[in-house]
């Protein structure tokens, strides 16, 4: 008796370790991509007066607020709002905030022969980044090496979809100390190369549906591979070219969950153009002794010369959570 006893206490005692196997190789990204999510529900990003008075804010509206419901009704965008809103009554606004669902009784009058909600929303967002690396085992990407935030709130954007398409490059605004510039591009939405089906801490990840060049393998370097010195990132600052950048290591913290490569741009070449990192370079691919080591994914305001690479390691890491 006593032996089995001691058995099942072992038993209950056990620990699963779960152990992400990451592949060797990837196929290399530095690409420009336009980028295009939609949200879970429709967020409130500002109010505007309705007869002198911002009545959605003091009926208990919030900025960064996600409209799921309204009477029952799950809306998706501005068109499933102007559709159950057409009448003088009160509604029942069934929202999330901070994770958690509440209720709002929100009555409206028809002003001027319509109804006035004196809600600023929005379920979309759009923009550009650089596509990191495809797993040539799955067909997955991942990009930005970095979360979509809600710009007004600045909290997560809740994915409820999301596609990247072919970009390309038509203008570059310099970075200035405090003022990151940015790459400025046209997104072709006739070419559609994924579907985004994540958006997290460390990237945005989703299936990849362009062609895959097979003859652009990289190795993937682990965090113990990565070394202080040169190294290189991989980008476009015109049209589509890929080009590659010279950068140098200066410190690597291997327990931050994000920032663990910090560099300098060393290439003169890249300064004279950017002045620095600037938006749209994030999710460009750092490599150092021909291995895929991170991902740009921050910059620094007080000097933009310099900035931060998570390993890439952690990202193939969180994309191999959900397979």
């Amino acid at each position: 008796m006593s032996k089995n006893i001691c058995r099942l206490l072992l038993l209950i005692f056990l620990i699963p370790i779960t152990v992400f196997a990451i592949p060797n190789q990837v196929i290399l990204g530095g690409e420009t991509i336009g980028i295009e999510v939609y949200s879970d529900g429709i967020y409130v990003v500002g109010f505007y007066n309705v007869n002198n008075k911002k009545i959605a804010e003091e009926a208990g509206f919030k900025v960064g607020d996600i409209i799921k419901e309204i009477d029952n009704i799950k809306v998706k965008n501005v068109e499933d709002v102007n559709n159950i809103i057409k009448i003088d009554k009160t509604y029942n606004f069934k929202i999330q905030r901070n994770n958690e669902l509440k209720t709002i009784n929100y009555k409206l009058k028809e002003i001027n022969n319509s109804i006035k909600t004196g809600l600023y929303v929005k379920n979309k967002i759009s923009g550009i980044g650089t596509l990191s690396y495809i797993n040539p085992e799955t067909s997955t990407f991942a990009s930005l090496g970095h979360e979509i935030l809600e710009s007004n709130s600045m909290s997560k954007f809740m994915l409820e979809s999301g596609n990247i398409y072919k970009a390309e490059v038509n203008n570059i605004k310099k970075s200035e100390t405090r003022n990151p510039g940015e790459k400025r591009a046209d997104i072709n939405y006739n070419e559609e190369i994924g579907i985004i089906n994540k958006n997290e801490i460390d990237g945005i990840y989703g299936k990849y549906s362009g062609k895959i060049d097979n003859n652009n393998i990289i190795d993937v370097g682990k965090k113990e591979d990565v070394k202080l010195g040169e190294a290189s990132i991989k980008t476009v600052i015109d049209g589509q070219e890929k080009e590659e950048f010279n950068i140098n290591i200066t410190f690597i913290d291997k327990n931050d969950s994000v920032k663990n490569i910090l560099f300098e741009i060393t290439d003169k070449n890249l300064l004279n153009k950017t002045n620095g990192i600037i938006q749209g370079m994030s999710g460009s691919p750092i490599i150092q002794n021909n291995k895929i080591i991170g991902v740009v994914n921050y910059v620094i305001l007080d000097n933009p010369k310099q900035g931060y690479g998570i390993f890439v390691e952690n990202m193939l890491k969180e994309e191999e959570k959900t397979k």
